[in-house]
């Protein structure tokens, strides 16, 4: 009868599996990152888009030919499109969108500098997270709007009063957005750092924020979210001429002259930078974290 039985373990040849060990490791780590074709770039990021606003466009002027709404509640998109010309040529479009974006991103920043640090120690410290992580939530889920009443008492009717609102918006959600991301980073990273010498900010810098970084990248898109918006409800409500021209000004502007043109083309150029923000800002760095982590296998 034949032996069924294997050679001993230790008479096989270990040279050969210790090397098909090491051709996989390799295999793991070299990802090949592949540059996506112009032809398939176009045909997945451009034309869907483009597609998406002209079918908006052609259902907008659907509607607007059919009189489903009165003319002076609804304008067409040609009426939008002359109140911008008008606006064009009078030489105020970057105007009013730099007052808006400036002081947005100048606000943004200033959130980033006070929500971060903010977050780390209240994602370590578990006193602190006991006190103020319950306060952060509630702030987080508080319209911005409400604030804004508060913040033209406290400081009056200028732009102090605007970045307060943003500030108060803005901060809770990128605190709350790095906590989440140290709360999912794995125990065995810290312990490594720890056993490297990276302790106290050398840790934080090194280890923490790294290893946190999908999430923490979140919750700062979350903030931009949150600035943007309470940026516009400060403009709607604190309008004066002293705080200059800016996308909120330009809607309240048209809506106390009931011209809706106005409003339509004030709620696109808000929609517009939101936009621009993302594409220009927020999407490179998600691409580069995923690039970064192996995840993302095309140059798109």
């Amino acid at each position: 009868m034949a032996s069924t039985e294997t050679a001993p373990a230790d008479s096989r040849p270990a040279g050969g599996d210790l090397a098909g060990v090491e051709a996989g490791l390799d295999a793991l780590d070299a990802v090949q990152i592949r540059r996506t074709p112009l032809s398939q770039m176009l045909r997945e990021k451009v034309i869907p888009p483009v597609v998406a606003v002209v079918l908006v466009l052609a259902v907008w002027q659907g509607v607007y030919a059919a009189g489903v709404f009165p003319a002076y509640k609804f304008p067409s998109p040609g009426q939008v499109q002359d109140s911008f010309m008008d606006l064009w040529y009078r030489g105020e479009v970057f105007s009013v969108l730099w007052t808006s974006v400036s002081r947005g991103l100048f606000g943004f920043l200033a959130s980033l500098a006070i929500g971060t640090p903010l977050g780390l120690v209240v994602a370590r410290v578990k006193p602190v997270r006991a006190a103020l992580g319950p306060i952060l939530s509630g702030l987080q889920s508080l319209p911005s709007v409400a604030w804004v009443p508060a913040a033209i008492i406290w400081l009056g009717l200028n732009s102090q009063a605007m970045y307060a609102v943003i500030l108060l918006g803005a901060v809770p959600s990128i605190a709350n957005g790095l906590v989440s991301g140290i709360d999912q980073v794995p125990p065995l990273y810290l312990r490594a750092g720890r056993t490297l010498g990276a302790t106290g900010l050398r840790g934080a810098r090194h280890i923490l924020l790294p290893a946190a970084l999908p999430g923490y990248l979140a919750g700062l898109k979350q903030g931009w979210a949150f600035s943007w918006r309470s940026l516009m409800a400060a403009e709607l409500i604190a309008s004066s001429p002293d705080l200059g021209l800016g996308l909120g000004q330009l809607l309240e502007n048209g809506r106390v002259a009931f011209d809706m043109p106005r409003v339509e083309l004030a709620i696109l150029l808000i929609l517009f930078v939101g936009i621009a923000i993302d594409l220009l800002i927020f999407s490179p760095l998600e691409r580069w974290v995923l690039r970064s982590r192996g995840l993302l296998t095309t140059a798109r």
